[in-house]
């Protein structure tokens, strides 16, 4: 695997990141890399996400805290300079394992270190039965990316404020739940970030890859994407009726507007990973009269699990019609 690295030291925003990670995969395809960034404090959410429903946008803006949306699923995310980001760029693509693969080799890393750590659920990495890491992926063209956090000296207290949680995930918002869920690493270690983040790299990588100028000139262009309001706020339009609940594929909201029994909008927010068209999945919910009959007809024959990662038919209308 390749190390990348910048041209620079200096903290860029977050947004400059996740564009890295495109430029590799576009630029640089057919190969595997990784490199790790830091942030000044910001908020990430997932693409499939309502910022209104995920963050304290309040709290965000009077304490200068950036937000930011990324292309891939998943949960929304506090990251400060003590808190670890990586990002892997990879020519393998497949669903069932690529998690496995790449989130393997960082558990076996820090078993490497002493500390009981595990691959949890769908993204997350635990040591003992608390949280250190989420992570998230989504595809860029033929590749794939991989990103995650990994809690070091994150401060929790801002953390709690900065993001809202749903509650099927954090009961309770204060500090004290939060401790009980999540850990961070130096609490476990006896070796600073700078030390962690070596051992990473000489444990992950065989070669380095400095970027270039053109490079970096080249990252800030789709940068500009990730900059954009109308991408990192997106539409939130109103819905008449709204469902929700938490499956194996995540947390899913499906929000309808209904007139005459008859649904004219159908949009899909939550904590999931998506991984085909959604576009093909609410088309065929348009127009049809809203019962249950109807939409297991309309979706007879089709694996939603091709669209999002782990979702099946039964889940899916058992969250609409509970």
């Amino acid at each position: 695997m390749i190390d990348v690295r910048f041209p620079f030291s200096d903290v860029q925003r977050l947004s400059f990141y996740l564009a890295t990670e495109e430029y590799l995969a576009i630029h640089y395809p057919a190969r595997e890399y990784f490199f790790l960034w830091q942030v000044d404090p910001s908020v990430i959410f997932g693409r499939n996400q309502l910022i209104e429903n995920e963050v304290n946008l309040n709290y965000c803006r009077e304490h200068g805290i950036r937000m930011f949306r990324r292309k891939s699923g998943g949960g929304c995310v506090y990251a400060d300079f003590s808190n670890i980001m990586f990002s892997f760029v990879t020519p393998d693509f497949n669903k069932d394992f690529v998690f496995d693969k790449y989130l393997g080799s960082v558990v076996g890393i820090l078993r490497g270190l002493g500390l009981d750590a595990r691959f949890s659920g769908r993204n997350d990495i635990l040591i003992g039965d608390l949280k250190v890491s989420g992570n998230a992926f989504y595809r860029v063209g033929s590749m794939a990316v991989v990103h995650g956090t990994m809690l070091f000296d994150t401060d929790l207290s801002v953390m709690v404020q900065a993001i809202t949680p749903a509650n099927e995930k954090l009961l309770s918002k204060g500090i004290d739940s939060v401790r009980r869920r999540v850990t961070n690493l130096s609490e476990h270690l006896d070796i600073d970030i700078e030390t962690f983040k070596e051992t990473m790299r000489s444990r992950l990588c065989d070669s380095t890859l400095t970027l270039s100028e053109s490079d970096i000139a080249g990252i800030r262009e789709i940068e500009k994407t990730y900059l954009d309001e109308a991408f990192i706020y997106g539409k939130n339009p109103r819905f008449t009726l709204t469902r929700k609940g938490y499956v194996k594929a995540g947390s899913i909201e499906v929000d309808f507007e209904i007139k005459n029994n008859i649904v004219k909008k159908v949009n899909l927010q939550g904590d999931y990973f998506l991984i085909g068209e959604l576009d093909a999945l609410l088309d065929r919910l348009q127009g049809l009269e809203f019962t249950k009959e109807a939409f297991t007809k309309a979706l007879e024959g089709i694996d939603l699990s091709d669209i999002v990662m782990r979702l099946d038919l039964a889940d899916f209308l058992q969250i609409i019609f509970q």
